[in-house]
């Protein structure tokens, strides 16, 4: 949309390209030397590089991990099998059935482990034996004519896993092979092999839940939360393998009534509301009750099982379970079917509710419901007979209300977490596995300690060169400091929306005037530079959008220049109109914006502003604070760049795209990231070849302006966070491989920026909190009140990689429950730094995220992708007013996933390579829509605008 007539509206040239960086005229796109000696200058290392050594800052400290040694295992040869039963596909619950039978023990006899789908392992060498299992036989029941229920089984050795394997690994007698990765897998199973066949545990990957257990909480909406125990078997450094133990907190289905599940998932009221709901909807057949939205609801219960009850129930009926495929739009009067009469053959047409009478004597309360069909074809129940069946996972993302009494159920202070894992332990029971005492295995039931380092926490200098020292608290305070730097340019051209229709809460003028006085004046005493404290006033319109528009147009009317900054007053949580708001802030105005909840402009607490006001310096170009170094360059004696980057990805179930989020340094104490965020495919975690060139192009060009002066860096630092173990080859030899090409592309035919260029030295680390590893420091100096370890804890031995360069690193406080560390893995580091620096680097930068009074956990380029990728759901091209991603837009982005998948399949059938994807192509990504430009006149690109 075309911005509005206004002085305050003048096109300002985008930043220049630095010297002997021309582009293509027709594409604006970098040219990339083509030649195939500078391919070879692409050439990443393929492997990862080793330990350089041990951290020696700081102080000595003694951590006991959740983690335990294993004292032995087996170190003879286990045979592998392939098991075929059936056709082929046979569902996992008949495969269970076929392999539990005694026929099948009979057959084997011995104990064995099997995975449940494909693999087997056993000490005995049998061969290849194939035989056949009679379930009727095995059930004392007569076969049934024409109805055979005899299944193949076919059992094939495939190789000798041989375990001395994993300890030769372990001594470094041999690289990381295939033969240990089968080892160390067959003792990954061996492990999970009596908890998943205990009747009474819910096996989850590597978690188990207890269903009988006491710690459990509902959530709401039919949904429960559990506590269970996660146990993980890995390699550790000094040469063992340890078993990595913690508490697992999971949502599952609340067993009981399927009709008081059902409603409560709706978010009905009752089952009557819901009834009478879905008796408004059923006008015709042509407009099923999916138009309302309690059966969108009642969609997530498909595929639940459940068990059904009712008056004069046989005993054969009890024992079935069924699977929900679907809500029927008709209910017990309206489904029809035809019954016939066994002693006179009359065929009659028959309610289902007329059938539960005559034949039950059961009159069902709640006719007006939906009708559950079953996967089972033509079988059908009434929904308040059907009872939802134990241990059944919620695998849907959590609502605002639940995700909060999810945290208060899962969170425990270090103390009651270690009685959570002892509770785990007694659960698994490893001395009375009849599994690890058949492979002679034995595990020390003692938690591991390990010798940390504690290291020194930085000063933070403020403005004013004033200085903090938090020492161990990891907190400090606002209160008269002024910001390292504030807005450089003065603020002039700013206004204040009050949305009060958006919420409960509202705020008259008055109200609103006295606090952005108080606002004013605590960032004048922060040091902010205003040079107009009374901005203009707008209340909110009948659509959100045209007074976004009109109140911008206004802004910069009356100013004379383009608006800086626009503030909204929000009357409540409304996610939508957030949404709406930063879509037509960032992308369509290109302004950034601040929003606030009148329930704190109401309370005008100084602490609270000052909270905000950090954000909104940040977006205006200033920096809260950094860490006081000796060096007045900060941590880098040479031009150096960080570069954050993350993929998120939509919950489970849903079709909305990946998207891609990089953040770069802007400044040379790498206070300030500018972000850009786009669309990366359906649930892709490799950053695509277009999307990395398209956005960090724009974004090191601006460094070079802004930073580097012209020059090129010398040291470029890339913090990856979402990336598992098995994808750290794909981030070296794809995204690195990327990374270099972008630098020599900008340098183009410029020999001296060419050579440049190709004297880059890269230092990759991924950065991690999806791990179960915790700390529980052994008294002072790394434990605080709490039990928790203080900020700077490091821990390099006994848990970590046996070889490879990883360490884990709690950098914060722990606000509540216990701390989490951050698992960071070096996989390159072209500038060899010494542990002692690389550590303490970004230890100390996690002090200085610019919107905390506190060091955060994670490195702050990593926390700002995060920041950003959230915030690219705003930037979703669709219409503001059909909010995130609608169900229409998911019908048409599943028609072209699917669109794509029958393409790849025709050509594989033609044998003909598969379409060109976009890991490495010159187009945007064709499977997904990307999202809307940023509007850039203002610059908001290179602002916090995420923040």
């Amino acid at each position: 949309m075309a911005e509005p007539t206004s002085p305050a509206s003048p096109a300002q040239s985008p930043a220049p390209s630095p010297k002997g960086s021309p582009k293509d005229i027709n594409k604006g796109k970098v040219l990339w030397p083509t030649s195939e000696a500078n391919k070879q200058q692409y050439d990443v290392p393929t492997d990862l590089i080793r330990r350089p050594g041990f951290n020696s800052t700081g102080v000595a400290a003694t951590v006991a991990i959740n983690s335990y040694p294993i004292l032995k295992f087996p170190s003879k040869s286990v045979y592998q099998y392939d098991i075929h039963i059936g056709t082929g596909v046979e569902k996992r619950g008949l495969i269970k059935t076929v392999w539990e039978s005694q026929q099948l023990k009979k057959r084997i006899n011995h104990t064995w482990i099997y995975d449940g789908n494909k693999i087997a392992w056993s000490l005995q060498d049998i061969g290849d034996v194939n035989f056949s299992v009679d379930l009727d036989a095995e059930k004392g029941i007569p076969a049934r004519e024409g109805r055979s229920n005899s299944h193949r089984v076919s059992i094939r050795k495939t190789t000798a896993v041989n375990l001395y394997a994993v300890q030769a690994y372990l001594d470094g007698k041999m690289t990381f092979d295939n033969s240990v990765l089968q080892a160390i897998n067959f003792l990954d199973h061996l492990m999970r092999e009596s908890p998943s066949k205990h009747p009474d545990m819910i096996a989850f990957r590597r978690s188990f839940f207890h269903k009988n257990i006491t710690e459990r909480m509902q959530i709401g909406n039919g949904v429960e939360a559990l506590k269970g125990v996660y146990q993980s078997i890995r390699a550790a450094q000094g040469g063992r393998l340890v078993i990595n133990v913690d508490v697992s907190n999971s949502t599952f289905w609340t067993p009981g009534t399927l009709t008081t599940v059902a409603y409560q998932n709706a978010n009905a009221p009752d089952i009557l509301h819901l009834a009478m709901a879905c008796k408004k909807t059923q006008k015709t057949s042509h407009s099923p009750l999916t138009d309302h939205s309690y059966m969108i609801h009642l969609k997530k219960l498909q595929k639940v099982g459940f068990r059904v009850q009712y008056r004069n129930c046989s005993e054969a009926m009890l024992k079935k379970s069924f699977i929900i495929k679907k809500f029927s739009y008709l209910n017990a009067h309206t489904w029809k079917f035809e019954q016939t009469d066994k002693t006179t053959g009359t065929v009659r047409t028959m309610s289902i509710f007329e059938y539960f009478k005559e034949k039950y004597n059961c009159h069902l309360q709640f006719p007006t419901i939906p009708i559950v069909e079953t996967t089972k074809k033509g079988v059908a129940f009434p929904m308040e007979v059907c009872y939802v069946l134990h241990g059944q996972r919620f695998p849907f993302k959590l609502n605002e209300l639940q995700t909060q009494k999810m945290i208060k159920f899962a969170v425990g202070r270090p103390e009651e977490r270690k009685r959570g894992i002892t509770s785990g332990l007694q659960l698994l029971d490893w001395a009375g596995d009849k599994y690890l005492k058949g492979y002679q295995m034995k595990v020390q039931d003692k938690m591991l300690e390990t010798a940390a380092r504690v290291l020194a926490p930085p000063a933070i200098e403020f403005g004013m060169k004033k200085l903090e020292k938090p020492m161990y608290t990891g907190r400090w305070r606002l209160d008269g400091k002024q910001f390292y730097t504030p807005n450089k340019e003065p603020l002039v051209a700013w206004g204040v929306c009050v949305c009060n229709d958006l919420g409960r809460d509202s705020v008259n003028k008055v109200q609103a005037e006295n606090f952005i006085r108080a606002f004013v004046n605590a960032y004048k005493g922060h040091g902010g530079n205003v040079r107009n404290p009374n901005p203009i006033y707008t209340s909110l319109g009948p659509d959100l959008g045209k007074t976004i528009e009109e109140f911008y147009a206004k802004i910069g009317n009356t100013y004379k220049i383009r608006p800086q900054m626009i503030v909204f007053m929000l009357g409540g949580k409304d996610s939508f109109a957030y949404l709406r708001i930063k879509k037509s802030t960032d992308c369509r105005w290109g302004v950034v914006s601040q929003c606030m909840q009148n329930a704190h402009i109401i309370k005008c607490a100084p602490q609270y502003i000052s909270n905000v006001l950090m954000k909104f310096n940040a977006k205006l170009g200033g920096v809260t604070a950094r860490v006081a170094t000796k060096n007045p360059m900060g941590h880098f004696t040479r031009p150096t760049i960080i570069i954050g980057a993350d993929v998120s990805h939509a919950s489970p179930g849903s079709l909305q795209p990946s998207t891609a989020a990089f953040t770069v340094s802007m400044n040379p104490h790498c206070t300030r990231y500018a972000a850009a965020v786009e669309t990366n495919g359906h649930r892709v975690e490799m950053i695509t070849t277009y999307n990395m060139e398209n956005m960090l192009t724009p974004l090191f060009r601006e460094w070079m302006t802004e930073a580097g002066k012209g020059r090129f860096p010398a040291h470029v630092f890339y913090m990856r966070d979402g990336v598992s173990e098995g994808q750290y080859q794909h981030v070296l030899q794809q995204e690195i491989r990327d990374l270099r090409k972008i630098w020599v592309g900008l340098a183009s035919e410029n020999k001296a920026l060419i050579e440049a260029a190709m004297k880059i030295h890269f230092t990759v680390i991924v950065c991690s909190k999806r791990h179960h590893i915790r700390f529980f420091p052994v008294g002072r100096p790394a434990a605080d009140t709490n039990g928790n370890p203080v900020p700077g804890v490091i821990v390099e031995k006994d848990v970590t990689h046996p070889f490879e360069y990883d360490f884990y690193l709690n950098s914060h406080s722990a606000i509540q429950g216990t701390a989490r560390p951050t698992h960071y893995h070096v996989l390159m580091d072209e500038s060899n730094m010494p542990p002692n620096e690389l550590h303490n680097m970004i230890y100390e930068q996690c002090y200085q995220y610019i919107r905390s009074t506190t060091p955060v956990s994670l490195h702050p380029a990593v926390y700002y992708a995060h920041l950003a990728s959230n915030r690219a759901k705003a930037h979703e091209d669709i219409a503001a007013s059909q909010g995130p991603h609608t169900s229409t837009e998911q019908r048409k982005e599943k028609e072209r996933i699917e669109k794509r998948e029958n393409m790849i399949a025709q050509a594989q059938a033609k044998g003909l390579p598969p379409p060109s994807t976009t890991a490495s192509s010159d187009r945007p990504p064709t499977e997904t829509k990307p999202l809307i430009k940023m509007c850039n006149e203002g610059r908001i690109r290179y602002a916090m605008w995420y923040i």
